[in-house]
């Protein structure tokens, strides 16, 4: 059947996936799944629901939760009576969720546990368009899920429902995704039914998916990365096992044997540098094993291109190291899909020697999602790439300063209530203008190589590229976080954050006698690892690239905090002006104040 509307998903799971887990979830510690009818039925249920509380077409309803089975059922059920959604990251600002939920004029709000509720208390008299509140997990005062649910199958008005599917076209807007960027208020994108599966038919055969896979999702389901794979999945019958938390995607991933999960590149460099970790802790001949494995795996070229005899060596590898690094992630892994930031390639280059696939893809919330991405198949995927650009879609280098151009029909219908925001974005000709710098490997391969506003330049006049020096810095596995500045100053340095599970791991097992983190920080030791991978990534940097000077802080950067968005992205403007009196050492500048 053909799909021109995202719902219109649903006909495949009456006609053709009668699954027992299409969605599954953890309750008190057991997975609870819900099969094809189940899905179809709560979902009818949440219509009907909304349909009772008296909602209209195009009214807005926010979704503001962890990843978890109802978060679909509140999405489709919002489809099919034509309610536009607008999901919100759990970790938002109190500020930042007052202007959406008062932008949108949502009505009606699900959410997902108390803390959640407690934000929305708080604002409480400054929201007065919010008129339900619904949540999944039991509050006390607050109307339940279940109860919600019931509500709806007491209210069942088929023919409505029918009518308002029928009158849902291809290009009503479907949801409105704000982003919170590293500066600014949020800015409302409107994407439309068309514009998402435009994207998923796009995408649909670029692994060999099958029915019978399972998926582990753990990135939020708020963010359109996530929310198009995760439609993907649901269009080729995968069954989708949403992760307890970050801290237990490894046990998940053991328990559900995944043939595909999607991620971002800090939490593949986490598992590297778990690989790399355990690695160190052997000796003799396991240790010279280990260490040659990963002296083949970093000169792994695709496509059969070493040869045979290192063919030769790769199988041997691959059966005595390799294939435990996969039964570490269930044993059945065909594919990851990593984007959101630029993959380290010495990383991607390992993952792909292990024959754990990994595709990296580019895109934006307002070319939901994907412009480009690696795809399986003889002489589709480039290290270092995001890959060919996927089909329909149009990209062009502007030739004035690198920024990269796209065109399509996933590209967003515009920002919400912000013409002048969408005339910035899009031009007279209908190139939506991304902010970020690249260029074309090969003339087929499109890669990253930074963020337009990111770049800065030194007093000297030379211009430095933050986030590929980042990412070499980040390659260290006791490092957490960095930022690269210099901006107007004789040279670049950076801010360094530690990462202290792993140096506490490293000081356990050569005896060095653990304080506090604080303590630690400033130890000797961290110092000399640090300075020693600083050295390193200056003898492949330019001169006027290389880091005179690091600073190592022990409080980490969080979304909480303030210092990162919600997808993780830098708020450098923030971070400097915290770090003013550290980076103010670091150039020997003189506090004015």
């Amino acid at each position: 059947m053909e799909i021109t509307r995202v719902f219109d998903i649903l006909e495949l799971y009456k006609t053709q996936f009668h699954k027992e887990d299409v969605l599954a979830s953890k309750v008190s510690g057991v997975w609870q799944k819900y099969s094809s009818r189940d899905f179809l039925k709560h979902i009818d249920d949440v219509s009907y629901g909304l349909l009772a509380l008296g909602l209209t077409s195009n009214d807005k309803v926010a979704i503001i939760s962890n990843n978890r089975p109802e978060w679909n059922f509140c999405d489709y059920g919002c489809q099919q009576a034509n309610i536009v959604t607008v999901p919100i990251f759990p970790t938002i600002s109190n500020n930042d969720l007052k202007f959406i939920l008062n932008h949108a004029e949502v009505k009606v709000v699900f959410i997902s546990d108390k803390s959640i509720y407690s934000k929305l208390a708080a604002i409480e008299t400054e929201i007065s368009g919010v008129k339900h509140v619904i949540s999944f997990d039991p509050i006390a005062g607050v109307k339940s899920f279940r109860d919600f649910m019931e509500m709806g199958r007491r209210n069942i008005r088929f023919d409505k429902l029918k009518d308002l599917k029928d009158s849902v076209l291809p290009h009503h807007l479907l949801t409105i995704l704000y982003t919170s960027g590293t500066t600014g208020t949020p800015k409302g994108v409107m994407v439309t039914h068309h514009n998402l599966v435009s994207n998923v038919l796009a995408c649909q055969n670029f692994a060999p998916f099958q029915s019978d896979w399972k998926a582990l999702s753990f990135l939020p389901l708020n963010h359109v990365y996530e929310r198009m794979v995760n439609t993907l999945y649901l269009y080729k019958g995968i069954s989708i096992y949403y992760a307890e938390g970050v801290e237990t995607i490894g046990d998940n991933l053991k328990e559900i044997k995944p043939q595909i999960f999607v991620s971002v590149p800090r939490l593949l460099e986490r598992v590297y540098e778990k690989i790399m970790a355990s690695g160190e802790k052997l000796t003799g001949i396991k240790r010279r094993l280990f260490d040659w494995s990963i002296r083949i795996a970093n000169k792994y070229e695709l496509d059969g291109k070493n040869g045979l005899w290192y063919n030769i060596q790769h199988s041997l590898a691959d059966k005595l190291v390799y294939s435990k690094w996969r039964e570490a992630v269930g044993g059945k892994l065909v594919c990851i899909a990593s984007g959101g930031a630029a993959l380290n390639p010495k990383i991607e280059r390992i993952f792909l020697c292990a024959n754990m696939t990994c595709l990296q893809g580019y895109g934006l919330t307002e070319t939901c999602v994907v412009v480009s991405v690696n795809r399986y198949g003889k002489d589709n995927i480039r290290i270092g790439t995001c890959g060919p650009v996927i089909e329909g879609v149009e990209v062009k280098i502007a030739e004035e300063d690198g920024e990269i151009l796209v065109k399509g029909p996933n590209l967003m219908k515009g920002y919400y209530k912000n013409d002048e925001a969408t005339i910035q974005a899009i031009d007279t000709e209908g190139w939506f203008h991304t902010g970020d710098i690249g260029t074309f490997i090969e003339g087929r391969f499109l890669k990253i190589t930074d963020r337009k506003k990111e770049m800065f330049k030194t007093s000297s006049g030379k211009y430095i590229a933050p986030l590929m020096i980042e990412n070499k810095i980040n390659e260290c596995r006791f490092i957490e976080q960095c930022m690269v500045i210099g901006e107007n100053q004789k040279y670049a340095s950076a801010l360094i954050i530690p990462s202290i599970p792993n140096f506490k791991d490293y000081c356990a097992f050569r005896n060095i006698s653990w304080t506090n983190q604080e303590d630690m920080c400033d130890h000797p030791e961290l110092k000399r690892l640090i300075d020693a991978h600083i050295k390193t990534i200056n003898a492949s940097l330019a001169p006027y690239e290389h880091l005179k000077r690091v600073s190592i802080l022990s409080t980490q950067w969080t979304v909480e905090g303030g210092e990162l968005t919600p997808k993780m992205s830098l708020k450098r403007k923030i971070i400097r002006e915290r770090n003013k009196e550290v980076i103010n050492k670091i150039f020997a500048i003189e506090d004015e104040n």
